[in-house]
């Protein structure tokens, strides 16, 4: 019998390190923490700060140039950084879940989605029959939020979006009811409406198993609404923790301050690029300090826009995509992903695409990208019907189409390094030199707020958040006209969100670039938007200027988003 007082998870003095072609890094100076049976903690802090190198090291998950060097994680009184694999194997899962960030390289691409989740079931011993797994397997997936989850076990990885493969991992997590569950970025990838329905069901396990939840987030409104106690890491270190709502109402460290004034609310306005800020942006320390301010004047953009006619650079009329989903054997059943949408985007605007996963964002970006054929309908870019285009056509239009997808670690060769990864663009469209193209890939790093030693690293040496600013840095090597992005500050902590979505503000302004940008942040899309289109089962059910969709929302479906944007009712302090 475990005694209640004793903390169910106490790190102590937690040092871990990671082997590199340079030698030893230190990625943890000495942490510590304390959870408690069903408390709920959530640690933030900027991308490489160390946060999910804490969660891996709890449950000994470093990769293999990484390891614990120092330090003890008690958990009910087990040193598990002390215990052997046999010992590890027995706890992860069925006492300690995981969910881990990335969705996509976390789910194996040849399996079905329901073996996987049954594979856990049977490993963790929460059923045996196969009747008792398959019917534990839907109830997990339900649980996660997962609609129609008794249909869906039956598609693989790759059929679902980012956010229905979160769900998996999410249900994956909770399958075998553990005491603990460290949820590294749990909701990035998933619609506020979703997100709501998975924090709800975590608090009731949290209330009626006395289950305890590690929040890894970048997400402060998130952990100022469901986090008991927070833990700001900066560097390796933690430099603020205490009560939630006190740390981000009054935070007394520089850097926690800093975090806060960077996050985007539904009060903020339209970010502007300005000749100051553009000469603050190449900065990454200055830019850091003042991103509070780089949002202003949004309705002088609105009336600039509105008194100055555009031409559309990219219209899509009545455009339908049928997937057809086998049911086993020779059957299949047609679903309805797109379902003639119309939309147009002005040359030089940001157009967001919102709505809950699974909506049909992904698909429209696809279908515009060329990746997918579309059903019907048609998607004219710069005058041009994309969907009539030979190869070779298409290979010269993606000169000027640039994407950036949600999922950083599958759109990054492992085998690659990060300089090459960038460098690809300009090499395959036979731009510049080696040492023209060397010196841009520097510029990039630097535009993204990375260090210029990353080109010799490789992406599983790098955090979420840095891969996904890798992605943003090779869409930008061609200086492309248009830029379809896919969540792409989803993974990113809000420092270097506030200063990706200058940086974008910054090209649009001086290039002239074009946007269409899909996300599930409401908040991100006030900041970045001109114009919004809301979705919701394959259909664009309402869209308007930025500022109409946020003041006035015309349908419930819209009201209900933006009700559910975590943290929306409490006031930060700066």
């Amino acid at each position: 019998m475990i005694d209640q007082r004793t903390p169910l998870l106490e790190v102590k003095d937690l040092e871990v390190t990671f082997r590199t072609q340079r030698g030893e890094v230190r990625a943890l100076n000495g942490v510590n923490f304390t959870i408690e049976h069903g408390e709920t903690v959530a640690i933030v802090g900027e991308s490489g700060s160390g946060k999910s190198t804490t969660a891996a090291a709890i449950i000994n998950l470093l990769p293999g140039t990484g390891k614990i060097s120092a330090g003890q994680v008690l958990f009910e009184g087990r040193d598990l950084a002390q215990a052997s694999r046999t010992d590890l194997e027995d706890v992860r899962g069925k006492e300690i879940g995981f969910v881990p960030q990335d969705p996509m390289s976390n789910l194996n691409p040849v399996w079905s989605v329901g073996f996987q989740v049954e594979e856990t079931i049977r490993a963790n011993g929460v059923a045996t029959s196969a009747r008792e797994v398959k019917k534990k397997a839907v109830e997990v997936l339900k649980q996660a939020g997962l609609d129609d989850a008794d249909k869906r076990m039956r598609q693989f990885p790759h059929q679902f979006s980012g956010g229905m493969r979160q769900r998996v991992l999410i249900g994956i997590g909770l399958s075998g009811d553990p005491k603990l569950l460290i949820a590294d970025e749990p909701t990035s990838a998933l619609d506020v409406t979703v997100q709501r329905r998975i924090l709800d069901h975590l608090d009731t396990l949290t209330g009626d198993a006395g289950t305890a939840v590690l929040f890894i987030t970048h997400d402060l409104g998130l952990a100022a609404e469901r986090a008991e106690k927070l833990i700001v890491m900066y560097k390796g270190d933690i430099v603020e923790a205490g009560p939630s709502i006190e740390v981000l109402q009054n935070p007394l460290h520089p850097y926690t301050q800093r975090l806060i004034a960077a996050a985007p609310s539904l009060a903020s306005r339209r970010i502007q690029a300005s000749d100051k800020k553009l000469g603050e942006l190449s900065h990454a320390d200055q830019s850091l300090g003042d991103s509070v301010d780089l949002i202003s004047a949004a309705e002088e953009r609105a009336e600039h826009l509105a008194s100055t006619p555009r031409e559309s650079v990219i219209e899509i009329r009545d455009l339908t995509k049928v997937f057809k989903i086998r049911t086993g054997g020779f059957r299949s059943v047609d679903f309805t992903a797109v379902d003639k949408v119309s939309l147009e985007i002005p040359k030089g605007t940001t157009t967001a695409l919102v709505g809950e996963s699974g909506s049909g964002k992904s698909t429209v970006a696809k279908l515009l990208l060329g990746l997918e054929k579309a059903t019907s309908g048609s998607i004219s870019v710069k005058g041009r019907d994309i969907t009539t285009l030979s190869g070779r056509e298409l290979f010269g239009l993606r000169r000027t189409m640039q994407p950036v997808f949600q999922d950083p670690y599958g759109t990054l060769d492992p085998l690659v390094n990060i300089g090459n990864t960038i460098a690809e663009p300009l090499k395959i469209h036979k731009v510049g030199d080696r040492d023209s193209r060397r010196a841009r890939v520097t510029e990039l790093l630097e535009q993204v707020a990375l260090p210029t030693a990353l080109a010799d690293r490789y992406p599983n040496e790098l955090s979420g958040g840095q891969r996904q600013r890798v992605a943003v840095a090779r869409a930008l090597a061609l200086k492309p006209e248009i830029i379809v992005l896919d969540e792409a500050v989803s993974a990113l902590d809000v420092l270097v969100q506030a200063q990706i979505l200058q940086l974008l503000a910054e090209l649009q302004s001086e290039l002239g670039l074009t946007y269409l940008f899909i996300t599930h942040d409401l908040a991100v899309v006030r900041v970045i938007a001109d114009n919004v289109a809301v979705m919701q089962k394959g259909r664009i059910v309402e869209q308007a200027s930025t500022d109409e969709v946020f003041q006035s929302p015309q349908q419930q479906y819209t009201r209900d988003l933006l009700e559910a944007i975590p943290g929306a009712g409490i006031k930060l302090g700066v």
